[in-house]
């Protein structure tokens, strides 16, 4: 008997993402997968609302994403994220993003969302997973941390830190000063202070940031997950892409091969916290995972009754 599939959509601070695919057991077919950029989460920092157009473009990648969902007959279910978290009018978006969804938007806690990256990690990675790993998400509003050790979570944590939201803090000029590189590198040190990194742990980096630095390092000029999940990209070669996003100004970036010229604004805070976080957990490299919150909610609706 078919399974029904399932549409899965993970509403980030930066990103609106849409995974379509059925679960019999421990095979997946995915049937369609779609990212969009579409910065729910722009200046909230500021603000602390969520502003129009930034709701509007987000419900309008929804209006497609459930279309696309219907079409396959697929359940949908949905999550939303730190930006979603944070607003003080959440209901401007989550109102009509219901209606369009049919199915109500669950805004999740950090240690949720860490839960949801940890299920597609295990999953994605069941080698490394067997000893210890480090897995980070890195979002445009927030970083999940979990640690982990044959199997089991030993330390889980969601910080402030993210693309977007550390853009919006420091990184006021275009390129920015060498200064306003170092005052971020300098807060996400200290904040990384409370994580209890694990040594000789396989670090594993999910979400956009990590993904579209190793997409630069490899210089895809068309997206493959297949190629960038389970790449190692060693430090020397993040070091080089920031290096290149430093110097650059925003409209030099969209020109970069790897780079969506939609994020091309953001990716040098998102690398700058990656960097930092791989110092501060002494590691040469990372293990990049294309599988994150979405792929963690499609295997728990996939486990859970209907």
């Amino acid at each position: 008997m078919a399974t029904t599939p399932i549409a899965a959509i993970d509403i980030g601070t930066n990103t609106t993402l849409l995974l379509i695919a059925s679960v019999d057991g421990q095979a997946v077919n995915v049937l369609y997968e779609q990212a969009e950029i579409t910065r729910l989460g722009r200046g909230i920092g500021n603000r602390g609302d969520l502003q129009a157009e930034n709701i509007e473009r987000t419900l309008n990648a929804l209006r497609g994403f459930a279309d696309i969902a219907r079409r396959h007959g697929a359940r949908i279910v949905a999550v939303g994220t730190e930006g979603l978290r944070r607003a003080t009018n959440s209901d401007h978006f989550l109102v009509p993003a219901e209606r369009i969804l049919g199915t109500a938007v669950e805004v999740i806690p950090g240690d949720r969302e860490a839960e949801l990256v940890f299920a597609a990690t295990v999953r994605s990675f069941p080698d490394e997973a067997r000893g210890a790993i480090c897995v980070i998400d890195i979002g445009g509003g927030s970083t999940e941390f979990i640690l982990a050790t044959a199997g089991n979570v030993v330390f889980r944590r969601s910080l402030p830190l993210g693309s977007v939201r550390l853009h919006e803090q420091f990184l006021h000029d275009d390129p920015p000063s060498g200064a306003q590189c170092e005052a971020l590198v300098t807060a996400v040190q200290n904040a990384l202070g409370e994580i209890r990194f694990t040594p000789g742990a396989t670090l594993i980096g999910t979400a956009g940031t990590v993904t579209t630095l190793c997409a630069m390092a490899l210089s895809l000029s068309t997206y493959d997950p297949a190629v960038v999940h389970g790449h190692r990209l060693p430090v020397e070669a993040l070091d080089l892409q920031i290096r290149r996003l430093a110097h650059a100004s925003t409209t030099d970036r969209q020109t970069i091969i790897g780079l969506d010229p939609k994020r091309a604004d953001v990716i040098l805070a998102g690398a700058l916290l990656l960097r930092a976080i791989v110092r501060a957990a002494s590691m040469d490299s990372v293990l990049v995972s294309d599988r994150g919150v979405r792929w963690g909610l499609l295997f728990e609706t996939a486990n859970s009754p209907v």
